[in-house]
């Protein structure tokens, strides 16, 4: 009866760690999840697409052309518009900014991954060369997983500052603290290893973190701030949980971090 009872667990959880690795990618990426707000911009942007494996679409706010251009790493869920609320509010800084959906996020074709997501950062950057938008003046906005795109993409460049909402260490320790009894290390494909670049970031870094989050625990952006080499600031909190407040002590947070570039 006991070695009925446990081949049963044992076979239940074989099967559960099968599905967790072949549908990873649908826990991990929310595209539709909260998708369509009911924020509208109250400012103009260029819609545009910007080429990558696939085209990606794109908001480009001009405010004024001697001003730096902030580029938004979104999270993991919702598309572009579920971000308008901080825009507007962005908008209102001395700031130009570009946001853009993923692949598979928003219309954007294709399919996430860690290293599309990277490619997709990197063509960014790239069209904004083009454009005549360089390094020293983009400020580089990662949004919960996009703090690892944001991390990722700074190493060893010298922008102008980085801005980083609900960062964590690693998608291993954030799995793992998901699926306790799970081999997550070793099932997971898609790392997003932050923790292991974080100290190869040159530029000032401003690290905003609720530390009532409920998804990304406070302790995880602690510890990213801890790591990281100076100059570095940082927004903690006491009420905010993984969606922070865009309140006006936020808002001054980051215009007094702008402020302080060079």
């Amino acid at each position: 009866m006991i070695s009925n009872i446990f081949f049963t667990l044992v076979l239940i959880y074989f099967f559960v760690t099968i599905f967790l690795y072949f549908y990873q990618d649908k826990l991990l990426y929310h595209p539709n999840v909260n998708a369509r707000s009911s924020y509208e911009l109250d400012h103009k942007v260029d819609e545009i697409l910007i080429p990558s494996d696939n085209d990606l679409i794109a908001w480009h706010y001009k405010n004024k052309e001697n001003f730096k251009t902030l580029v938004f790493f979104h999270g993991n869920a919702g598309d572009l518009s579920n971000r308008i609320y901080k825009l507007n509010e962005l908008s209102k800084l001395k700031l130009n900014y570009l946001i853009f959906a993923y692949r598979g996020f928003n219309g954007s074709k294709g399919k996430p991954s860690e290293k599309g997501l990277y490619k997709d950062a990197e063509n960014i950057l790239n069209w904004l060369k083009s454009n005549k938008i360089f390094e020293n003046n983009i400020i580089i906005y990662g949004e919960s997983l996009g703090t690892a795109v944001a991390v990722h993409i700074a190493q060893n460049k010298n922008f102008s500052g980085i801005i980083l909402e609900a960062p964590f260490t690693s998608m291993i320790e954030l799995g793992q603290k998901y699926y306790p009894i799970f081999p997550v290390k070793f099932l997971l494909k898609d790392k997003y290893e932050s923790f292991k670049k974080i100290n190869k970031i040159k530029s000032p870094v401003l690290v905003m973190h609720g530390k009532k989050d409920k998804i990304v625990p406070f302790y995880m952006g602690r510890q990213i701030f801890e790591i990281l080499p100076s100059p570095k600031f940082s927004y903690f909190n006491e009420q905010d949980d993984h969606m922070m407040e865009y309140n006006q002590d936020l808002i001054d947070s980051i215009k007094n971090f702008i402020n302080q570039l060079s």
